[in-house]
């Protein structure tokens, strides 16, 4: 079978080529300065190979130009999780700053190349103000800190340059300050790349890929089938069309990606992953560093394994509700919201909003142990018993529950637990991480002998890496958090068998953009 990606690579350029591969899939938008300098050049040497690989591989659309490079890709599904590529400073957008980015957009005019923040503000207001519950207005702080995120995310990808002023300066002088920016338009019009003409969508399924039916051929099943290895952390047979889990169990699809991205492949009975050993393939590194947050997780893992270890025969299973109802009720939600003032109905896409169900999942339906929110409530008050309640950061020290809250959205998001009421269910994918150790960090030497946890032994230390633990790394909030040390094991393959995991693989989590 002849190989479907990099044809005129050289063995040698192969690892140069899989960087820009890997690049391409994880920033959302590559200019000179972003995510660094030097990264656009490296993506542009393989320009012509990326493109063909991309829309062959994925059905994507690479835009490259001398100036920037743009990924346009092919939605199948609308996933809550994909939060952090509209976001300032780690917080994601509210709704407000998402219709102001959709507003500043669409008031830049091909004309124009240079703006003022002022004339910004006075087309944003009537604009914003014709919008039932947004508005606009230049004494309220709340809308001003908002606008100010939007235009520094436009900063950010270069599609406004700041020429003079500050923005700073004229959110907290009022009218004293001002900025002046310069517009990039061949940015601003490849940052907002829809699918189809929104004005002609009555459903935003409208936005997403043609879904799969029984006509449909093998090659559109592989596509999507790639799409979701690079796009989530970790893919269960359970949880896909028949056609897509028949693709994944079968040897090429997965194996592929692995060659053109320099991930690997990990399978086991219930689904398959690309793991990266760098933890640079994904928005979520985990575990490691990340802050309080991230680290609490990792232990809550380490404990949900020892409790699975001693005492599984005592937990429920219970099917895993399939994601396919959370996404097609999150397409009636975001129905619900759509303004139907402008659509023209003669022209407008009309598509079936996506089921729930499909054919033959019950007997597909992925089975997990169910721990309570009791156990997990004790859980997080042993984690603070042991480590002290000081060493989750002062957001986090009166609010155990909080951050026990927090920690399991972040391992819904990586595809390692499933939230349901009374509790969450344990994905397979979890006992990648059954050793992990927890550590107080070391402190700089005042004269006083170190307050922590004895170093755990060569054979479960993790290498050092940008993603992983270090002495006194430190949580998101300034405050000292535990850290986690250890090599993930393997999730259980068939027959129960233990597959290890080398020491710093991490999943990539979902929303590699």
């Amino acid at each position: 079978m002849p190989r479907l990606f990099a044809r005129k690579v050289a063995p040698a350029d192969l690892g140069s080529y899989q960087q820009a591969m890997r690049r391409v899939l994880t920033c959302d938008l590559i200019t000179a300065a972003r995510p660094r300098p030097g990264v656009l050049d490296q993506v542009l040497r393989w320009a012509d190979e990326l493109a063909a690989d991309l829309e062959r591989l994925f059905g994507y659309t690479l835009i490259a130009t001398t100036g920037h490079v743009r990924l346009v890709r092919e939605l199948d599904a609308l996933d809550p999780t994909q939060r952090q590529t509209f976001s300032r400073r780690g917080r994601p957008f509210d709704r407000r700053r998402l219709a102001y980015l959709c507003l500043l957009l669409a008031a830049f005019q091909r004309s124009q190349i240079e703006i003022s923040l002022a004339d910004l503000v006075g087309r944003l207001t009537p604009t914003a103000n014709a919008v039932e519950g947004l508005g606009y207005d230049p004494t309220d702080g709340t809308h001003k800190a908002a606008l100010v995120d939007v235009a520094h995310w436009l900063v950010d990808r270069g599609a406004l340059h700041l020429s003079d002023g500050s923005l700073e300066a004229w959110a907290a002088g009022g009218e004293q300050g001002d900025a002046l920016f310069d517009i990039d338009h061949e940015v601003c019009e490849v940052l907002f790349r829809p699918a189809r003409p929104v004005q002609h969508l009555n459903s935003a399924a409208g936005l997403l890929s043609d879904p799969l039916t029984e006509g449909s051929p093998r090659e559109q099943a592989a596509r999507r089938a790639r799409r979701l290895l690079v796009e989530r952390p970790v893919v269960y047979y359970a949880d896909v069309e028949p056609a897509v889990a028949a693709v994944l169990r079968g040897r090429g699809v997965a194996e592929d990606l692995a060659r053109a991205t320099g991930l690997r492949v990990e399978r086991r009975a219930e689904g398959v992953l690309l793991a990266d050993p760098a933890g640079t393939f994904t928005d979520r590194p985990f575990p490691g560093r990340g802050g309080a947050v991230n680290r609490t997780a990792g232990l809550l893992l380490a404990k949900v394994a020892d409790l699975m270890e001693t005492s599984l025969a005592a937990l429920v299973m219970l099917p895993v509700p399939p994601h396919a109802d959370d996404r097609a009720e999150l397409v009636r939600l975001v129905d619900a919201g759509l303004p139907r003032d402008g659509v023209v109905d003669e022209l407008a896409w009309t598509v079936e909003p996506p089921s729930g169900t499909r054919e033959g999942e019950a007997a597909a339906r992925l089975e997990a142990p169910l721990v309570e929110r009791g156990r997990w409530e004790a859980m997080i008050h042993e984690l603070f018993a042991e480590f002290g309640a000081s060493s989750f950061g002062g957001a986090w020290q009166q609010d155990p529950y909080g951050l026990l809250d927090a920690a399991l959205s972040l391992l819904a998001e990586l595809s390692l637990v499933r939230p349901v009421p009374g509790g969450a269910l344990v994905l397979p994918a979890a006992l990648r991480y059954r050793n992990l150790q927890g550590a107080l960090p070391e402190r700089a030497d005042e004269g006083q002998l170190p307050l922590g946890l004895s170093e755990p032994s060569s054979g479960g230390t993790r290498p050092p890496d940008d993603a992983g633990p270090s002495a006194g790394a430190r949580s998101s909030d300034g405050e000292p958090g535990p850290e986690e040390t250890g090599a993930p094991e393997g999730a259980a393959g068939p027959e129960g068998a233990a597959a290890p995991a080398p020491a710093a693989d991490h999943i990539p989590a979902e929303g590699n953009r």
